[in-house]
């Protein structure tokens, strides 16, 4: 085991971009490792559902450039996590594809791994009729019913896939849905570093200079990690790291301050401690990793429910900033009395609950105007416009007591005024798989040679 491990993390997703400055600032350090997330289930279950991604192709491409261009003329790994976004096939082999491309354009030669996470339907229901499915926290049991309904299922697998393409020797590493940290953390993990240490500088490399103040997922991070402490850097001179900033973003997305579950294991932060050791900089020490037995990973599955349409508009009439709630029930019930068209009508209130629903616990906002967001699903997009389209003529025109003026009830800042959405999508896999070996995922190895694979 080396002395020192040093990692680039240029962005907090790929594509989301990084200042040149900052990247070549990291290069100066001679990283061993350039690594990236590029993906997340934040977006919710379209991506993932419509094996489309949610960051765009030319944005991508340019972050991959630098880390390819840089990472083979340092001779060191490029991995990529979640690649193309929810990092099932489609996602992986529009990545992949951009990779050849940028390979062919600057004449680039190595050896690539693309690891498939995708978990075929058989398998989950053989898993689920054995008992090895567990359903986490508020999400109901798995049905076979939901697991044959699924569009795309992904597992997110941990380092042992990851570590499998590094011994093979690929100098650039493609995932499908892979465990944040995963990708930072499996080199390291192969040298003999300790699991803990590595797997809790992942999590906060992930997501780029996120974690430094001010922090930014459109900046890079950078960290070294010794056998018994990591060190973490901002690499822009607006940044810098402090123990507060480096705390708080290790309880990022986690319900539990001291324990961070993943793939076959727990981070334990019972006895971590963050020290600001100068320049902008901030050790951390006490990160234990506990396996645990059997080894889970959770399962991402979506079907698709429906097609949505939208009309975006707004209000500025007190009477009707007064009175919405009853307003829009009322609206909503004429438009189920005089439209035979099968599906669900939304309303949205930006300025009273748009952001909280019903969970708002301020009754009585104060301000003088509202955006409403209308919002309807149907079986088939044809009757999702067909609903909007009423709804938003039924809103517009509606008398409700008090009203002045005849004219209409709403502003509309878009023409056209409604918005055809496509599918929607909801998660119906969100679960935990029992597996006997983690490092069993499909692996292809590819020599790339000037872009011709």
């Amino acid at each position: 085991m080396k002395d020192g491990l040093r990692v680039l993390s240029p962005t907090a997703i790929l594509g989301y971009g990084f200042p040149e400055e900052s990247f070549r600032n990291g290069i100066s350090k001679h990283p061993d490792l350039i690594a990236c997330d590029a993906g997340s289930t934040d977006p919710g279950p379209y991506y993932l559902g419509s094996g489309k991604s949610f960051t765009d192709r030319a944005l991508v491409k340019r972050d991959l450039t630098f880390m390819l261009v840089e990472g083979l003329r340092l001779g060191v790994p490029v991995v990529v996590g979640s690649a193309g976004g929810s990092g099932a096939a489609p996602h992986l082999t529009w990545c992949r594809r951009i990779v050849e491309e940028i390979a062919e354009e600057h004449g680039l030669s190595f050896r690539m791994g693309v690891i498939s996470s995708d978990v075929e339907k058989g398998t989950v229901k053989e898993a689920l009729r054995a008992g090895r499915i567990t359903a986490l926290p508020f999400v109901p049991a798995l049905t076979e019913e939901a697991v044959d309904a699924s569009c795309h299922i992904v597992a997110q697998i941990g380092c042992e896939p990851l570590i499998a393409a590094l011994k093979a020797g690929c100098h650039v590493v493609l995932a499908g849905r892979c465990y944040d940290p995963a990708c930072f953390a499996a080199l390291p993990v192969m040298q003999g570093f300790d699991d803990g240490l590595a797997l809790h500088m992942g999590k906060i490399l992930e997501c780029g200079a996120i974690a430094a103040a001010p922090g930014s997922g459109a900046d890079c991070a950078f960290a070294t990690l010794y056998a018994d402490r990591f060190i973490l850097e901002a690499l822009s001179p607006k940044r810098r790291f402090t123990r507060e900033s480096a705390a708080a973003h290790t309880l990022y997305e986690k319900s539990d301050p001291y324990r961070l579950p993943g793939p076959g294991g727990v981070i334990d932060l019972h006895a971590c401690s963050f020290t600001e050791v100068g320049e902008g900089r901030v050790e951390v020490r006490g990160s234990r990793y506990e396996r645990t037995v059997p080894y889970r990973i959770k399962l991402e599955g979506t079907r698709r429910t429906g097609y949505r349409s939208l009309s975006i508009a707004g209000t500025r009439d007190p009477v009707m900033v007064r009175h919405i709630e009853s307003i829009l029930e009322a609206v909503r019930a004429q438009v189920s009395a005089q439209a035979s068209i099968p599906g669900t009508v939304r309303f949205h209130v930006y300025g009273k609950n748009g952001v909280m629903g019903d969970t708002e616990p301020v009754r009585e906002p104060s301000g003088h105007e509202l955006g409403i967001v209308l919002e309807a699903v149907s079986s088939t997009q044809e009757d999702a416009d067909s609903l909007v389209s009423v709804a938003r003529s039924t809103l517009l025109h509606y008398g409700y007591p008090g009203r002045i003026s005849t004219a209409g009830n709403l502003a509309f800042p878009f023409s056209p005024s409604d918005v055809r959405m496509g599918e929607v999508h909801e998660f119906s896999i969100y679960h935990l798989m029992d597996i006997e070996d983690p490092a069993a995922f499909p692996l292809e190895v590819v020599e790339v040679k000037g872009g011709r694979a």
